[in-house]
C-alpha cells in the first residue's frame, strides 16, 4: 500500500471541502493517506478554484433567490520522495455535477488517481539527475508557440533545477516567429502546432527535425453576462461567426443549439490572433475541414486574411481581451481559459457529439485521428472518435539538423529525452494531455537517430 500525504489545498472554503472529500474517498483504496509528512511515500500537491459565470431561478414565475452557475478546476500532482512528479492531472467539472462542484471535482480526480496507481502509473519515475550533468556555460534559447508556453516553463524551470548553471530561456512569440529564428539560427530550438513538410523542413541551409512534445485542445471562449449555462457550438455556427455571417449572440442558429440559455441582443465581438500563430492554423485547419466556404475563402495557415474580427499577440493576449470585452468571442489553449475564469464552450464533434475540451477527448482526439504509420506530422482536428474533442492538436518541437556543437547537442539531447519521458508526468496538472506510449517511443527513436548522428553525417 503507497501511503500519501496530501498537502493543502489553500484555505478558501471550497479548497477545504474538495481536500476533504479526496481524503474520505482514498480512505477506502489502497492509497493510504497518512497525517504526517515524514511517512509518507510521496505527496499530493493541489490547486483549485471554482468561479460563477451566471446564475438560474429554479422557478420563472417566483421571486426566489437566484442559483450560481458554476466552473472550475483542479489540479493535482503526485511527488514522489526524490522531488520527481509521479502522476499529474486537471480535471473540469462534469456536464451534470448533481452533488456539486467540489465533491464532483474531488470524485473524478480521485478516479483518475486510483486508477493510475492500479496500472503502477504513479509509482515509478525517470530521474531528472540521471543524465549526464551539462556544462555549466551552456545555455540553450527556444522559440516559438505560445500553446505550450506554461507547461514549457515548467518543464525548464524543474530540469535547470536539477542542473545547476544549466539556463534555458523560451521566447513565446507565436509559431510564426519562432520557426523564423531556428532558421536564422538565433535559436536553439523551435515550437509550433503546424504540422511542417518534408519541403519546408528542409529549407534554406538549415535541415530540421520535427517532434511532438504534447497534446492539448483549442476551446473557443465567450465573455457573455448574464448566461444562465455553459454554451454548445456546432462546427457551423463557429464558421459562421468567423465568417461574419452570425453577428449576434441571440442568432437562431446559436439559440438552437442552446436552448434554454438567456442569449443577449447583442453583437459577437469577434476576436483572433494578430500574428502567426500555430493556435491559428489548428483553428483554421479545423474550420476548413468542417466549412467548405471557410476552405475556398480563407483556408488554413498560421496568418490569415481574416474576413472578419479584431486581432490580439499570443494567447495570453487573446484571452486577456475576451475577458476585457464584453460580448466578445475568441480562441486559446485550453489552460488560458482556465487562468482567465472564462467560459468555453463544448463542440459538437464529427460523430454528432457535444464535447468538451479535456484530457481524455483529446487523447481520444489523438487515438482515432489517424495511425501512427501516417508519422508524426499529422493533423487530429475533427477526429472521428464518438468522446473525440474536435479542435485538438500536437505541438512540436523543432531541432536543427545536425547540431554541431557537441556540449550544446548533449545537453537538449538530455533535455527532450527528459521531456518525453519523465517530463510528460507533468502535462495534465496544467491540462495538457501526455503522448500516446507509441508516439513517445517512436519519437525518442526519431531523437536519437537524427541529433546523435555525428555532424559529418549527412541525411
Amino acid at each position: 500500500m503507497q501511503k500519501l500525504y496530501i498537502d493543502s489545498f489553500g484555505h478558501d472554503k471550497n479548497a477545504i471541502e474538495m481536500r476533504s472529500r479526496i481524503l474520505r474517498r482514498l480512505r477506502s483504496s489502497n492509497l493510504q493517506p497518512v497525517s504526517n509528512l515524514r511517512g509518507a511515500d510521496a505527496v499530493m500537491k493541489c490547486t483549485g478554484q471554482i468561479w460563477t459565470i451566471g446564475h438560474v431561478s429554479l422557478n420563472a414565475h417566483t421571486h426566489n433567490p437566484l442559483l450560481p452557475i458554476l466552473q472550475g478546476f483542479l489540479s493535482c500532482e503526485v511527488i514522489g520522495r526524490d522531488n520527481q512528479t509521479l502522476w499529474s492531472y486537471l480535471v473540469t467539472p462534469s456536464r451534470f455535477p448533481w452533488a456539486g462542484i467540489p465533491d464532483d471535482l474531488a470524485g473524478q480526480l480521485v478516479v483518475r488517481l486510483l486508477g493510475a496507481a492500479g496500472s503502477k502509473g504513479p509509482t515509478t519515475t525517470t530521474s531528472i539527475a540521471g543524465t549526464p550533468p551539462p556544462n555549466p556555460t551552456v545555455s540553450l534559447k527556444g522559440a516559438g508557440a505560445t500553446f505550450p508556453a506554461p507547461l514549457y516553463q515548467k518543464w525548464f524551470e524543474l530540469f535547470e533545477g536539477a542542473h545547476r548553471g544549466l539556463h534555458i530561456e523560451y521566447d513565446a512569440v507565436g509559431s510564426g516567429a519562432g520557426i523564423q529564428r531556428l532558421k536564422n539560427g538565433t535559436v536553439d530550438f523551435g515550437a509550433s502546432e503546424m504540422p511542417l513538410s518534408d519541403q519546408a523542413l528542409a529549407e534554406g541551409r538549415q535541415r530540421f527535425i520535427q517532434i511532438p512534445m504534447v497534446l492539448g485542445g483549442l476551446v473557443a471562449i465567450y465573455n457573455v453576462k448574464h448566461l444562465n449555462r455553459n454554451l454548445n457550438f456546432t462546427p457551423e455556427i463557429l464558421a459562421g461567426i468567423y465568417l461574419g455571417h452570425i453577428k449576434k449572440w441571440n442568432d437562431p442558429r446559436i439559440k438552437a443549439a442552446n436552448r434554454e440559455a438567456a442569449l443577449p441582443d447583442a453583437e459577437i465581438v469577434v476576436v483572433h490572433r494578430a500574428d502567426a500563430s500555430g493556435s491559428t492554423f489548428t483553428w483554421s485547419d479545423y474550420l476548413s475541414k468542417v466549412s467548405t466556404e471557410w476552405k475556398t475563402s480563407v483556408g488554413s495557415g498560421i496568418d490569415l486574411h481574416w474576413p472578419v474580427g479584431v486581432g490580439a499577440e499570443q494567447n495570453e493576449g487573446v484571452a486577456s481581451f475576451v475577458q476585457q470585452t464584453a460580448d466578445s468571442i475568441g480562441y486559446v489553449e485550453f489552460i488560458y481559459a482556465l487562468q482567465h475564469e472564462l467560459g468555453f464552450a463544448t463542440v459538437r464533434n464529427a460523430a454528432g457529439q457535444f464535447v468538451k475540451a479535456d484530457i481524455a477527448s483529446v487523447i481520444e482526439a489523438a487515438r482515432t485521428a489517424g495511425s501512427p504509420d501516417q508519422g508524426f506530422r499529422i493533423s487530429i482536428t475533427n477526429a472521428p472518435g464518438k468522446r473525440a474533442y474536435p479542435i485538438a492538436t500536437y505541438s512540436w518541437l523543432l531541432l536543427p539538423e545536425p547540431i554541431k556543437d557537441e556540449q550544446r547537442r548533449t545537453v537538449l539531447l538530455n533535455l527532450v529525452r527528459w521531456m518525453l519521458t519523465s517530463g510528460q508526468k507533468s502535462c495534465s496538472a496544467l491540462g495538457y494531455a501526455s503522448l500516446p506510449p507509441d508516439v513517445a517511443k517512436r519519437s525518442l527513436e526519431t531523437l536519437d537517430q537524427s541529433i546523435l548522428r555525428s555532424p559529418s553525417v549527412g541525411r
